[in-house]
């Protein structure tokens, strides 16, 4: 058998293998302790300003191509906040109504996972 630490995400996993048993049922990863992620970058390059009522959050995992909007900046509904690259797609995330963007959290070439909040208003 061999022992493996492996990291997913950030969170750290010891694993078990054994060798040479084809056939045999797979052996349950146990989470191990949490260790400190070494270089991971910082979440919001934004101003920790004031949050809003109204959450935009991420609709998929991507790449943040662009910040459109910034805080404090008045907007429409339909209009753009940010761009969101997914499957080598230009996807743009839009105000879902008239208002004022009161933070941006995230910042360009920032990799985002569905629900994370991009912006509030």
């Amino acid at each position: 058998m061999k022992s493996y630490t492996i990291t997913v995400n950030g969170n750290v996993y010891d694993v078990v293998v054994e060798e040479g048993a084809a056939g045999a049922a797979p052996v349950a990863a146990a989470p191990a302790a949490k260790a400190a992620p070494k270089a991971a970058p910082a979440k919001a390059a934004a101003p920790a300003g004031p949050q809003g009522a109204n959450k935009i959050t991420a609709p998929m995992p991507g790449k943040i191509l662009k910040v459109v909007a910034a805080a404090g900046q008045a907007v429409k509904k339909g209009d753009v906040l940010v761009v969101l690259e997914a499957m080598k797609m230009e996807n743009d995330i839009v105000a879902p109504a008239d208002g004022t963007v009161a933070s941006i959290n995230v910042a360009v070439g920032q990799s985002v996972e569905p629900g994370e909040v991009l912006a509030t208003m």
